[in-house]
């Protein structure tokens, strides 16, 4: 059984439920900007309603010229953390990390260890795909049950930033409807992978939330 040791990042974003979603668009310095950045966490039903989709967003903010530079990084692995008892400990994890020009996927399973250390169980591969170019058509893969994406997609989180400072400043009373939306024509990086109910065990609530960690 070969491992790879990973070590926590600086970028983590939590959420809990089944239909819920995490954003945090600043983080420090150290962090901001690349490839362990976390924008977004989204977890929903899939269009297959036995089926739950983890989207972790990373690098956001890109303008469509940095688009096609930006790129994950081999040293950086993203890991969707699942609780399903409770007790706020990850139960199963599912980890991707960039080879080449294809994301390779790990999991849902139980972890080695609990915490800011993660280890890479080789025989728990689930997938792979080819990483998808900015303006082509994505890349999709179906495997073990599982689907995968990886490569830029457009930013969705949708925020008002301008009427927020606004707020703050004691200027604006509150949103508009419809708002403006800051983070119209930026990217980010997507990873997405669409997973079987009956992989993440019987629970009707989970807790989840997403790390970047750096390869030690």
């Amino acid at each position: 059984m070969k491992k790879t040791k990973m070590i926590l990042g600086l970028s983590l974003v939590a959420i809990s439920g089944l239909i819920l979603v995490a954003a945090d668009h600043v983080d420090a310095p150290s962090v901001t900007g690349n490839a362990a950045d976390i924008t977004d966490v989204y977890a929903f039903q899939g269009q297959d309603t036995n089926n739950l989709v983890f989207a972790v967003n990373t690098q956001g903010l890109l303008s469509p010229n940095a688009t096609a530079a930006a790129s994950f990084n081999e040293n950086v692995m993203i890991e969707i953390n699942i609780d399903n008892n409770g007790d706020n400990v990850e139960d199963l994890v599912i980890q991707a990390i960039k080879r080449g020009d294809k994301m390779y996927f790990f999991g849902p399973y139980a972890p080695t260890a609990n915490g800011t250390t993660s280890t890479i169980v080789k025989s728990a591969a689930s997938g792979s795909v080819d990483i998808s170019k900015y303006g082509a058509t994505p890349v999709l893969a179906t495997q073990n049950g599982m689907k995968f994406f990886a490569g830029p997609r457009d930013d969705p989180f949708f925020f008002d930033l301008g009427q927020f400072k606004a707020i703050l400043g004691g200027t604006a009373s509150g949103f508009n409807s419809p708002g403006t939306d800051t983070f119209a024509g930026t990217n980010v990086l997507s990873l997405v992978v669409e997973v079987p109910k009956t992989m993440l065990g019987s629970s009707n609530t989970l807790n989840i939330w997403a790390e970047t960690k750096k390869k030690q």
